[in-house]
């Protein structure tokens, strides 16, 4: 199937030398891996449940999106235990989470919409039978 992206041109070319320097054969086959590799993070994020801790960390654009941050933070406080936040050209916050998996999963995608976060990568903690065995 072919498709057309809207993409900017200085994220096109670090895209095309990194698969360039991989070997890879194309820029289709890069996308195609780079797709399956979003679907899989996707499925592995959907895949948690239960309570849970969880490290959101996400880069955006002051100005652009502070005051709806805010708004989506006070949203969620009822699974925000605290925030961490850092400045440079591009601002660096990290939200450490704790409670059901699936509201935590809500925060991360509310905050993965907005057009001036530059991406959310996410790191999801669950206690397992054997860290509780005492």
């Amino acid at each position: 199937m072919r498709t057309s992206l809207n993409i900017p041109s200085d994220v096109l070319e670090t895209f095309d030398q990194t698969w360039q320097a991989e070997g890879l054969e194309s820029r289709s086959r890069a996308v195609r891996e780079a797709i399956q590799e979003y679907v899989e993070r996707h499925r592995q994020l959907e895949e948690v449940s239960g309570d849970a801790t969880a490290a959101l960390a996400f880069d955006y654009e002051h100005t652009l999106v502070i005051g709806e941050l805010h708004t989506v933070q006070h949203e969620f406080q009822d699974v925000i235990e605290t925030t961490h936040h850092t400045h440079g050209d591009w601002c660096l916050e990290t939200i450490f989470c704790r409670g059901p998996a699936g509201r935590i999963r809500e925060l991360v995608y509310r905050l993965r919409d907005f057009d001036a976060v530059g991406r959310v990568n996410v790191l999801f903690l669950q206690p397992t039978t054997e860290n509780n065995d005492t």
